[in-house]
């Protein structure tokens, strides 16, 4: 059985992305595109409707390519646990207003048990400093926190 993984947006939008100039920027294009080509296919990929919300915003031609990207990929429901869970995340993080989206993704995955959450988000989801944190929220709420990683993080080695 293969191991759930959801997909948070900043994973399609380095994936569909033109190359960028900024040499991070463009490392994290590559790394995702080699993920997505190579190891996806190990992990049964889920996403959600705010994902397909936020890749579908911005610049209508980029926002194409990335609901592409995302075509066929289950949709995880919004349960009525999400937001309270996304709520404590939110507080707990101490996340600004606008990155309280950051919560509502953890909450989803954590919800729907998910093994990962995919993600190239650092500050407020993919960040060592916060994992405890995020870890012991899940727990008090009843619910374990998925494994927060990055396309890098999943690369199989040989």
């Amino acid at each position: 059985m293969k191991q759930t993984l959801y997909v948070e947006t900043t994973i399609v939008s380095y994936l569909t992305a033109r190359q960028s100039g900024d040499a991070m920027r463009f490392s994290h294009e590559v790394l995702t595109r080699q993920w997505w080509t190579k190891e996806r296919q190990r992990f049964d990929l889920y996403i959600s409707q705010l994902v397909m919300q936020e890749a579908a915003g911005g610049n209508k031609t980029a926002a194409a390519e990335r609901l592409k990207a995302l075509n066929g990929i289950p949709l995880l429901a919004m349960t009525s646990e999400i937001p309270e869970l996304a709520g404590q995340l939110a507080a707990s993080l101490r996340l600004p207003p606008r990155a309280r989206a950051d919560a509502v993704h953890m909450a989803i995955a954590a919800v729907h048990r998910m093994s990962f959450l995919l993600t190239w988000n650092c500050r407020h989801l993919a960040n060592a400093a916060l994992a405890d944190r995020i870890e012991r929220t899940c727990k008090s709420c009843g619910y374990s926190a998925p494994r927060i990683v990055t396309p890098e993080q999943l690369m199989e080695r040989p």
